[in-house]
């Protein structure tokens, strides 16, 4: 049997929503309005009392599986890694296809976010790069090559 039956979101947790919000916006996704979460449907699904969080749904131009961004209010939110390598255990990336990859890293640069390692091309096929976004989170942004 198969329960699923597509791919609907990623989440990620960050304490800034505002700037983490502006950096993927900056990137080209189309962020929903703001909306706050909180009350028994919220505690029961991620089992904690008295939660509150905001919420901000990002996605592609033209639509497509979504990014979650939640910053909690209640309770304070704990510290991650913001430093984390590739190979710590846990979600490490969120990935985009683009159109330029250079304009891209460029752009995130102008924005104070570097990259991860260096720019790389796969087989001909992909020219693909980590950057180091807003809180830590690694972006890879992949151009495809043989179009």
């Amino acid at each position: 049997m198969t329960f699923v039956r597509r791919f609907d979101h990623v989440g990620i947790t960050v304490a800034d929503l505002d700037a983490v919000t502006a950096f993927f916006v900056s990137l080209g996704l189309e962020a929903d309005p703001k909306m706050a979460v909180e009350g028994e449907f919220l505690d029961t699904v991620i089992g904690m009392t008295g939660a509150r969080t905001e919420i901000v749904m990002l996605r592609p131009p033209g639509g497509g599986t979504t990014l979650e961004l939640s910053s909690f209010t209640r309770p304070d939110h704990l510290p991650g890694s913001p430093a984390a390598q590739a190979n710590e255990l846990g979600l490490r990336n969120v990935a985009f296809e683009v159109h330029d990859l250079h304009a891209a890293v460029d752009h995130a640069a102008a924005d104070g976010y570097g990259l991860v390692g260096d720019i790389a091309d796969y087989e001909g096929v992909w020219r693909m790069a980590y950057i180091r976004g807003p809180e830590g989170i690694i972006v890879s942004l992949a151009e495809r090559l043989d179009k």
